[in-house]
């Protein structure tokens, strides 16, 4: 039996100064100038509403205007789109979802526009610009056609597109048996305030709520698989952990007026698993090369690990604010970033796991080969962890055993639980008052669906006319207490300018341990 403890709490990730990003939104120097292939964001959770299945979504091309015409925001038709699958522990795909695009577009060869009439379906002649996708499922090295299908347009807006719920019913297509994908625009699902990076949130430490995200779209892709499709040896019982992580390849294109010609091989270009490695754990120095690093090859570069064991964070604000920082080296960190929460997960050192309960390794797969097993960073999830009844937005920092770091559910705030963990409220047992309002925005500024895709339709008005209000939430969750105290403004931001600071780690939380029963 696989038990998972309440001595975990999440990742604590301190902002970078640099280019105003959001997840990953324009993390790296290079792939900010290729938005059409940048991840921005990895969900993994299993399906509430079909507890035997898991839902994957992966979105990319963040920032999206919504009346960014005439072009709007397709696919790149020379890249592969993939989300991919480690159920050994090897940190190598065992299983690949691959989606490429072909684009008809023959229709505009008399006019600028996207539409030239309401669209009301898919097949609607008013649509002048299309695209078609096909999936490969590629496992254990072996390819193999699974599904086609044609990805929802962008949100043209309200004339061109009245009703954008019908295109994404048509747009979700099946996949095999008890498996489904919706390829399209949706409105960008994670939440946050980013005006940190307009000098601490315009100059007097006391402008924070607002949801930086609100009112842009990505390109997302959602599939729901069974969870058997992707355990290992095809077993969610024996092995109920999954790996995930996207990434696009792309080839180089040879440029002549008027033209971009592919050519050459499929090159890894951006990649996503947890929320915020890249542009907050590690320096601009490393950014593009962590794109294109394979996960295998992590924990092999001195100059990452030691972003994890020796973080600067934490130091910072024991510096200024005389708030002790954890001791080192952080071999709680690696276990959160390279190998899962497990309580013989294996360490870079040789010593035994620091956080003592067994959650979301793939060491804990019964069938897994303990000798293969390569630390990576990835986003990994117990599929043995029912849905819970009612989710609570700080994951496992509140007992809630099915949300972040386990997976990650898209009512999940990763600020807010990154926030209290960087002052140590995992280690202590208590919330961190001066953070208890976190960055003040609790919850998506749309609201999430309950069936398959989940996530919302896309917005179709001009940003600086949209609703830009912070969601509402409950008050903050206190481990092992009754009080919420809200924090003074000043300390938070002045929390948040010292973590500017420098390059982010991450700080894990021990708590009075329960235990809760997660798989067979």
């Amino acid at each position: 039996m696989i038990i998972a403890g309440s001595t975990l709490a999440a990742t604590a990730l301190a902002l970078l100064p640099g280019t105003a990003s959001a997840s990953s939104h324009r993390e790296a120097p290079l792939i900010a100038a290729d938005p059409y292939v940048d991840n921005t964001d990895v969900y993994a959770f299993v399906s509430p509403d079909k507890p035997d299945t898991v839902t994957l979504i992966a979105n990319w091309f963040g920032l999206q205007e919504p009346n960014g015409g005439p072009n709007f925001y397709p696919w790149a038709t020379d890249a592969h789109y993939d989300i991919n699958i480690d159920s050994d522990g090897d940190a190598k795909p065992d299983t690949t979802y691959r989606y490429e695009f072909f684009t008809d577009n023959t229709r505009q060869k008399d006019t600028f526009l996207y539409a030239n009439g309401p669209v009301t379906s898919l097949d609607d002649e008013n649509l002048l610009f299309r695209q078609y996708w096909r999936l490969t499922k590629i496992h254990k090295g072996k390819s193999e056609l699974i599904a086609k299908g044609q990805a929802a347009p962008s949100n043209a807006g309200a004339a061109s597109i009245p009703d954008y719920s019908k295109l994404r019913k048509q747009a979700t297509y099946p996949v095999g048996k008890g498996a489904q994908t919706y390829v399209g625009q949706s409105e960008d699902p994670f939440f946050l305030d980013l005006r940190v990076f307009d000098l601490l949130y315009g100059g007097n430490l006391k402008e924070t709520g607002q949801d930086t995200l609100a009112g842009f779209n990505v390109n997302a892709i959602a599939l729901q698989v069974p969870i058997s499709d992707i355990a290992l040896n095809y077993d969610g019982k024996k092995n109920p952990v999954v790996g995930i992580w996207s990434d696009t390849e792309r080839r180089s294109l040879k440029l002549s007026p008027g033209a971009a010609k592919p050519n050459g091989d499929y090159v890894q270009v951006s990649r996503l698993g947890n929320p915020l490695v890249n542009e907050v754990v590690l320096p601009v120095s490393l950014k593009d090369a962590f794109n294109g690093l394979t996960p295998d090859k992590d924990a092999t570069i001195p100059a990452v690990v030691k972003r994890v064991t020796s973080p600067e964070v934490p130091k910072l604000v024991e510096k200024l604010y005389g708030i002790p920082a954890p001791k080192e080296p952080r071999n709680d960190l690696v276990e959160i970033f390279l190998t899962g929460i497990a309580k013989k997960a294996p360490t870079l050192d040789g010593k035994p796991a620091p956080i003592q309960a067994d959650l979301n390794s793939q060491v804990l797969n019964s069938d897994a080969n303990p000798k293969k097993f390569q630390p990576s960073e990835m986003l990994r999830l117990n599929t043995a962890v029912p849905p819970t009844a009612k989710p609570n937005r700080l994951g496992v920092l509140a007992n809630d055993f099915q949300g972040f770091p386990n997976g990650r559910r898209l009512t999940d705030d990763v600020v807010d639980i990154t926030l209290q963990a960087a002052e140590g409220a995992a280690q202590s047992g208590k919330i961190v008052q001066a953070l208890a309002a976190g960055d003040g925005v609790n919850a998506n500024d749309k609201k999430f669906g309950d069936k398959f895709p989940y996530i919302a339709l896309p917005n179709n008005n001009s940003v600086n006319t949209a609703a830009n209000t912070q969601g509402s939430s409950a008050l903050p969750f206190v481990p092992g207490g009754t009080g919420t105290g809200l924090p003074t403004p000043s300390i938070l931001t002045g929390l948040l300018a010292v973590m500017m600071l420098g390059a982010g780690g991450v700080l894990i939380a021990r708590r009075r341990p329960t235990v809760v029963p997660v798989g067979a």
